[in-house]
């Protein structure tokens, strides 16, 4: 699906990201997880083709994913971002109807509609469909733009794939498992996802694979068995923590202190 190797990103002479090197086949859930600044949102743009420097060796699809044409690549991925405007002067509907935009020149079509509409009713936005984007709390605006950002890859081409940078920012307990679900949902499908997550026990649960990060570096990479282990935690976090047994999924539970 996605392969890259050796991502370099600098900033002057500071190495935002320092070699880092990832792969991601169809149908996997892959978080991106670590302390602040460890370079997780920049490399999620860079993977994205969002950020540009140098030469970078990122195949999409077996093709360099600069030299896709970006409408086409709009079709096969999208990205959600961790800042998204406040202020926009739309109805909630038509911020998700611009998810669409890549299938249609001037009027939405009937299939448009639909794929706004399912993704409001997955993301429990549909009774706020008229409503003014700008009233809405934190929280809704983010179940918003998460069902743009799905509602956009809701076409027959398989194998598509999803960034999502922190989407589960501001959302309360309830929303943060929906939204994790749809993305598994999406995965399950012969789809892929790469998300930032901060939660570490929410992306033990949820994620295929673990990236750790530290320091713009890859920290450890594998499954939540192998990553997530208390010496790779607190030497990433520098604090501590103990790693148990879930009692009710059998995955990795971190707890710190």
């Amino acid at each position: 699906m996605i392969k890259a190797d050796h991502i370099v990103y600098k900033h002057k002479e500071f190495r935002i990201l320092d070699e880092v090197s990832v792969s991601l086949e169809k149908s996997e859930f892959l978080a991106i997880v670590g302390p602040n600044g460890a370079g997780k949102s920049s490399l999620l743009s860079v993977l994205a083709n969002e950020v540009r420097q140098g030469k970078q060796n990122i195949l999409f699809k077996d093709k360099q994913i600069s030299e896709w044409d970006v409408r086409e690549l709009s079709l096969h991925k999208s990205k959600f971002s961790q800042h998204n405007s406040n202020e926009i002067p739309l109805q909630v509907k038509d911020v998700v109807m611009m998810g669409r935009y890549p299938y249609f020149e001037s009027q939405p079509r009937q299939e448009d509609h639909e794929a706004m509409n399912k993704m409001m009713y997955e993301t429990d936005i549909y009774h706020l469909k008229d409503r003014d984007y700008n009233t809405l709390s934190g929280g809704e605006k983010q179940r918003v733009h998460l069902s743009r950002v799905m509602a956009q890859l809701d076409n027959a081409i398989d194998h598509k794939l999803v960034f999502l940078d922190e989407p589960l920012n501001n959302l309360d307990v309830k929303h943060q498992y929906k939204a994790l679900e749809i993305i598994r949902k999406f995965t399950h499908q012969e789809n892929s996802a790469i998300v930032v997550l901060h939660d570490l026990n929410l992306a033990a649960q949820f994620a295929d694979k673990i990236l750790l990060m530290k320091s713009g570096k890859v920290a450890a990479y594998g499954t939540p068995e192998k990553v997530f282990t208390a010496e790779n935690i607190s030497d990433a976090y520098n604090f501590p923590c103990t790693i148990c047994e879930h009692p009710v999924n059998a995955n990795p539970m971190i707890i710190f202190g």
